[in-house]
């Protein structure tokens, strides 16, 4: 069994912690011995705080054992039989705990450590204190949030929640039990070095590609380019609707009953639609106000139309279909007894990972870990010395082959992962349906367009190989069977029963390899009474809770900006797989993971998941602002539309504040304590606001972050491929393209010490490697080759 030692204090390393938690490992939690601050975050049953009863707390740490540690001594010795520590440390505070690359490196280097922190432990920015205020800006998910709205005065909007860093927690976990498996081989440890603002800038969608290919700087008042694309209002409530596909608007059109309208010349295809969208959203907001939205939802999408209510926690508490796929489980709570909590974020052969205990009390296992290590017959470790390794370290990966059957975003994302982490990733993909990135519309500006050349595209499938094969045919077919045999992976992210009726479901490639491993993502799962539903991204947030909890104070639910869904989907697949590959050296059998974009996204809800669950409370919609800090917002500096994030954590954040601002306001009543601030917000916004109206953001957060208050610019994601801190961790990757050159993409969120790290090759253009790997993985000939081209079975 995996050890693994979580030494931390933010959501990040705890949610990471928590997920190696369920792939099996034994996690030992060390506290303080007032316990972790997330202990005293809440939500408590009837909002009396106590730090055994907090359900961010208890969401977070099922499954893990608590200690209290009295010394460095006692450190040592749990580390020196530790497989995996993760932390969220800043440099400083890690190299003060003997917990920097170096000093791991030389007392133990078979140790992995996990380090999650707001900008990594290199570069400009490492030592910036952060909040998830400022981690949604400073990644630029801020600035695109909410999408298409149309008031530029109002802030770039951060999403409820901790979803930056509940997102890094899922990547980094996953890089862990990758690094993990290569660890065990060689012998030598690895430090991963993990950033959550390059995690978040990973993740913008099309953001980057349309700076790097069009020049152009998309922002929450962006215009969509496929319409309709909205949340719209039925009778009872809001009801998100979106036609990615032409097929899709015209199935839509003939679900209206065809209107006169809807044929006119000026709605006929997709540029005509973006032409005349406030058109077109006119005349479907006529057509769903006739409904209500629970009967348009599954009226609509018997149509095949990705349609989705807006739902609170309440209604998704209620909702069949994750009743049917054993989503909800009880858990244990002090002053509860039991509530009712959500479950892993995925299936694995038909279940899911087990909660094994609940969520420890604060140093509840100190005792029986210490006594335990006491008794142990095993001989004393020198920590000095270090090990001897078995071999030498390679990428984390290596040697893994995944045939990658995916397509746009959710599915690409999680080879991208698999890629980024050494793996062989090979897309099997045809000019006959190619891509839906591969066509997007993000193409050089002045080049012709093809099907090489969409930045959409080259993002997500940077440092992979691709085999053009005609999927819609037998011999196509039988090629994949064939590839499957000498593989280890297969992700896809077809509609539910499309790989049954292609002849490659999972049973059929069982039987050709017990060991392979199909992951499946979509929208709904592979079972559950709306399998067959479609569930695009940007459907998913209505579904979880996401919007009805993100808006301006006394706005309207939003959309979240990005189709997040996706890559979260994504990222949790390549988690899973990383596990199932570490099962699978145990068993020698694969199995087949069901990762649904709804369940993932939802899981990182949590907190207010919790808070319904522990006293039935649904979340205001209250913008920028925090129930626990004050002031904490976005505001608007000098400049054309150009904001800073800033957030006051605790007293002495707003007495360092205040004093940069106005030396009286540090004994001012109104603002003296955190209740006083809250009771005044009003008042304290527009005092910050009237003193950073005409300042620089840049200026202003340096001087911000030299008295550690955090802060941070709203950037964009032209600031992004610009950033200094960003290209000094070589996280902003230019890899020489054959149609496109040199053009910036997003790479790896994270740095490695002993092994590469860093994307390795460019997009591949469509079919660029089909003879070398089909000769080389299938013997087949050039004679063999010519024939299947001639036959119209491989090739473009």
């Amino acid at each position: 069994m995996m050890q693994v030692l979580e030494i931390s204090s933010g959501v990040a390393p705890a949610y990471a912690a928590k997920l190696l938690a369920d792939a099996g490992a034994d996690v030992i939690k060390i506290e303080p011995a007032d316990g972790d601050p997330l202990r005293h975050h809440g939500p408590f049953p009837d909002d009396i705080p106590d730090a055994e009863s907090s359900g961010y707390f208890i969401a977070l740490n099922l499954n893990k054992r608590s200690i209290v540690v009295n010394d460095d001594a006692e450190l040592a010795r749990l580390l020196a039989r530790t497989d995996v520590v993760v932390h969220g440390l800043s440099a400083d505070e890690a190299k003060r705990a003997g917990l920097d690359a170096a000093t791991v490196a030389d007392r133990y280097p078979g140790l992995v450590t996990l380090s999650l922190t707001p900008f990594g432990h290199s570069g400009p920015y490492a030592d910036f204190a952060a909040t998830e205020l400022i981690l949604t800006n400073a990644g630029g998910w801020a600035n695109l949030c909410p999408a298409t709205h149309e008031d530029p005065d109002l802030a770039p909007l951060k999403v409820i929640g901790d979803q930056c860093s509940l997102m890094a927690g899922i990547a980094g976990a996953t890089a862990a039990l990758a690094v993990f498996k290569d660890a065990q081989r060689s012998g030598i440890g690895e430090y991963i070095d993990f950033s959550i603002q390059e995690y978040v800038a990973s993740v913008l969608e099309v953001g980057v590609p349309t700076y790097s290919y069009k020049n152009e700087v998309p922002t929450r008042c962006h215009q969509r380019g496929l319409i309709p694309w909205r949340i719209f209002q039925a009778k009872d409530a809001p009801v998100f609707i979106v036609c990615v596909e032409q097929d899709q608007w015209e199935r839509l059109a003939e679900f209206m009953g065809s209107p006169e309208w809807a044929g006119m010349e000026t709605f006929v295809d997709q540029p005509s639609r973006k032409e005349n969208q406030d058109l077109v959203h006119m005349f479907v907001q006529e057509f769903v106000a006739e409904w209500n939205a629970e009967d348009l939802y599954h009226a609509a999408q018997k149509h095949r139309i990705c349609v989705a209510p807006v739902l609170d926690l309440e209604q998704f508490a209620d909702n069949e279909h994750l009743i049917r796929r054993d989503f909800f489980t009880d858990l244990e709570i002090p002053k509860r007894s039991r509530i009712r909590g959500l479950q892993s974020s995925f299936l694995s052969n038909g279940s899911r990972a087990p909660i094994r205990a609940r969520a420890p009390r604060i140093g509840e296992h100190t005792q029986a870990i210490l006594a335990a290590e006491s008794e142990t017959t095993a001989p004393p470790i020198d920590t000095k010395s270090p090990k001897q390794a078995h071999t030498a370290p390679v990428q984390p990966l290596a040697g893994i082959r995944v045939l990658d059957l995916t397509w746009a975003w959710a599915g690409p994302f999680c080879s991208l992962n698999l890629a980024h982490l050494g793996a062989e990733v090979i897309r099997l993909e045809s000019a006959l349906r190619p891509d839906l990135y591969r066509r997007l519309p993000v193409y050089p500006e002045g080049e012709e367009e093809t099907l090489n050349r969409s930045g959409m595209f080259n993002q997500w499938n940077q440092g992979k190989a691709s085999i053009a094969v005609n999927l819609r045919s037998p011999q196509g077919i039988e090629i994949v069977k064939a590839l499957v045999a000498e593989s280890d992976v297969v992700v896809q992210n077809f509609a539910t029963g499309v790989m049954d009726r292609m002849g490659i479901g999972y049973e059929t490639l069982r039987a050709l390899n017990p060991e392979i491993i199909l992951a499946s993502i979509s929208g709904y799962g592979q079972s559950g009474p709306y399998k067959d539903y479609m569930g695009y991204g940007p459907a998913i947030p209505p579904l979880t809770g996401l919007s009805a909890g993100t808006g301006y104070v006394g706005g309207e639910a939003e959309e979240i900006g990005l189709s997040m869904p996706d890559p979260t989907a994504g990222i949790t697949a390549a988690y899973a797989i990383c596990s199932a590959l570490l099962k699978r050296a145990q068993t020698g059998r694969g199995e087949h993971i069901d990762v649904s974009l709804w369940e993932a996204t939802a899981v990182l809800n949590m907190e207010a998941w919790m808070g319904y669950a522990i006293n039935s409370t649904l979340p205001e919609r209250i913008g920028n602002r925090s129930t626990h800090m004050s002031p904490h917002g976005v505001f608007k500096c000098g400049g054309d539309d150009r904001w800073i994030a800033l957030a006051c954590r605790d007293d002495r954040d707003w007495r360092a504040l205040a004093a940069a601002i106005d030396s009286e306001l540090v004994n001012d009543a109104r603002f003296t304590t955190f209740k006083a601030r809250k009771d005044n917000e009003d008042t304290l916004e527009s005092i910050v606001s009237d003193w950073v109206a005409d300042q620089d953001r840049w200026t202003l957060t340096h001087a911000l972050q030299s008295l550690d208050v955090p802060a941070f610019p709203s950037v964009d994601t032209k600031d992004i491929v610009e950033c200094d801190h960003l290209n000094a961790r070589g996280f902003i990757e230019y890899q020489a393209h054959p149609e496109v050159g040199r053009r910036a993409h997003t790479g790896v969120p994270w740095r490695l010490s002993h092994r590469a790290s860093g994307v390795v090759s460019a997009a591949p253009c469509l079919g660029a490697d089909t003879d070398r790997l089909l000769g080389e993985i299938l013997d087949y000939s050039e004679e063999r080759l010519t024939q299947l081209r001639q036959d119209g079975i491989i090739g473009e």
